[in-house]
This record gives structure tokens, C-alpha cells and sequence, in this order.
């Protein structure tokens, strides 16, 4: 059996592309997307007919919806390949914004229904700030279903799991870049590896806390650097995983074991931790790796919509 195939044993396997003509390859359940993996599939030969097709057939519409439209499009051409969820994000420029986060989450899933698709295979994709989270709590209640990306903190985590959202997805790798930056010379990648990486051990703490408490948000890892990050964190609910990471879990053999496990969580001793939003702001603050990178984040994710905007404007 192939790390792969051991892998979907206790982990349900997400691919995390834009590029849906890769996925039948690798059988994953669910996958998720994000400007910039859109930014970088239209721009792919393969690809350009559906912004062009979409930019046509919607030109006379605002410039938003014309995104969103195309974001919708990849959506449905990924969930007719898997058989489970998509994540689709809200403008990232709206992180901050919390009520114009839920009318633009609420066009794209009414764009997904006017296609036929069910609410429920779809994730809509919301930045882990404080006004997001409160926006996703009011989507949830509403029975729009989310998934909170660009999570880097446990403050991030309990808040999520109090307002009930669906999914989160923890960045293992870029919680991994800022530490090894910030060490620089000294940093010893064997002494920071597997379970000793600071991303594993991020995404183990929230997911402990989740299991011993009964919170049921699912936790999806996400953003990896090596196999190294993913293997340390089999039985995790979900990982988020790229095609390249993808094909070199199915190239290997070496055994894996489960890292992760729901019942041994619920063992350990452990105190409960809850956040308003004072509190959720200042422990927020006081992490500099999770305050820089989430800032980075949603500024990345701003460029790559404004750069989709751009190939839309030029179609």
C-alpha cells in the first residue's frame, strides 16, 4: 500500500488545486481552492476557455460577480469529478468586513444552486479574523457552511470552534516558513521535523482541544511543505494537500501510522479556553508568527484578486 492509499485509512485526503484535470489521479474526497491557485490555473492553456467563456457570457455584469461567477465555474467542474466538497473564497478584501463577507457568501452558494448543486457540498472560505468568524458563525446558522482559512493561531482555532463553523484549515507550512526564518542560521531542520515541526505541533494542539472538549468543527491541515508535515498528522480530520505532495505520498511505500487520535485526545488534561472578542484580539496580538502571517496572507490573497480581475477586465 502507498503512503497515499494508508494515508485515506484514518485521513480524508483533500486536494488542494485549482487544477481539476489532476485530480482524478489521486481520488481525493473533497477539494479547496483559493485566488491565487485560480490566478494560476487561467493562466494554464488548459484553463483559459473558462474565463473567457465566463467573461462572455457575463460582461455586462459588476466586475464581482463576474469574479465570483468564475469562481463558481471551477467549483462545479471540481465536484463533478469528487464526490465530496468544495471550498470557495470570499473576496479577501472583505476580511475585515463583516457583513458584506455574508451577501458575497450568499451569492456564490445561490450561484452553486442555479447550477444544481446542493448547499452542502460546498465550503465557502472565509479569512479566520475576528469579523470573519463572527460572519461565518451567522452563515452556519443560516445553513451555509464554512470553512476558515488562513488560521495560524489557537486563539483562531477556539474562536472558530465557539462560533460553530464547519471547517477550519490550520497553515502547517507557513506557520513552519516564519519560525525557520526567524531562527535563520540556527535553525536545525532535523530538530524541527515530523512531530517536532511547529506547524504539526499547532494543528495537534487545536485538534487535541477539539476532541477533548466535543467541539465538532472538523480540522483540516493545510498549506505543506514537505510529506514530512502531512504523515506527522495522519488521523487529523482532514489534510488539504497539493497535486505535487499528492503524487509523492502515491510514489512511496514507506509505512505510516496513525499520529493523530480522537480518543486519546479525550484523555488528556487539559483547560477549557474560550474568547470574546477583547480577549480573542489580544491573544492575537501577543502571537507575533500567527499576526504577521495572517496580515501577509490576506494582503497575498489581495494581489492574486486583483490580478484575476485584471485577466477578467483584459478578456
Amino acid at each position: 500500500m502507498n503512503q497515499l492509499d494508508a494515508l485515506k485509512q484514518f485521513t480524508t485526503v483533500v486536494a488542494d488545486t485549482g487544477d481539476f484535470k489532476q485530480l482524478d489521479a489521486f481520488k481525493p474526497q473533497d477539494a479547496t481552492t483559493n485566488p491565487s491557485l485560480i490566478l494560476k490555473a487561467v493562466q494554464k492553456p488548459d484553463y483559459q476557455s473558462l474565463l473567457a467563456e465566463t467573461v462572455a457570457q457575463f460582461r455586462a455584469r459588476p466586475l464581482d460577480e463576474i469574479m465570483d461567477r468564475l469562481l463558481v465555474r471551477f467549483g462545479c467542474e471540481i465536484l463533478s469529478i469528487i464526490p465530496g466538497r468544495v471550498s470557495t473564497e470570499v473576496d479577501a478584501r472583505l476580511s475585515f468586513d463583516t457583513s458584506a463577507t455574508i451577501t458575497r457568501a450568499e451569492r456564490i452558494v445561490e450561484l452553486y444552486q442555479a447550477q444544481g448543486i446542493h448547499i452542502d457540498r460546498v465550503l465557502i472560505k472565509v479569512a479566520a479574523t475576528w469579523e470573519g468568524i463572527q460572519a461565518a458563525a451567522q452563515l452556519e446558522r443560516r445553513g451555509i457552511h464554512t470553512n476558515l482559512t488562513l488560521l495560524f493561531s489557537f486563539c483562531q482555532a477556539v474562536a472558530c470552534g465557539q462560533a460553530r463553523v464547519q471547517l477550519i484549515s490550520p497553515f502547517v507550512g507557513r506557520i513552519y516558513d516564519w519560525y525557520k526564518k526567524s531562527v535563520g542560521a540556527a535553525w536545525v531542520e532535523a530538530d524541527n521535523a515530523g512531530a517536532n515541526d511547529p506547524g504539526v505541533k499547532s494543528v495537534r494542539q487545536i485538534y487535541n482541544h477539539y476532541k477533548k472538549f466535543g467541539i465538532a468543527t472538523e480540522v483540516m491541515g493545510a498549506s505543506f511543505r514537505n510529506v514530512g508535515q502531512i504523515t506527522a498528522l495522519a488521523g487529523c480530520d482532514l489534510l488539504t494537500i497539493s497535486p505535487d505532495l499528492l503524487a509523492t505520498l502515491a510514489a512511496s511505500q514507506a509505512p505510516l501510522a496513525r499520529a493523530l487520535d480522537a480518543s486519546a485526545a479525550q484523555l488528556l488534561d487539559l483547560p477549557p479556553v474560550s474568547y470574546d472578542e477583547a480577549g480573542f484580539r489580544f491573544a492575537l496580538n501577543e502571537d507575533a508568527m500567527a499576526t504577521e502571517k495572517l496580515a501577509e496572507g490576506i494582503r497575498a490573497f489581495c494581489v492574486d484578486t486583483v490580478k484575476l480581475e485584471q485577466l477578467l477586465l483584459a478578456a
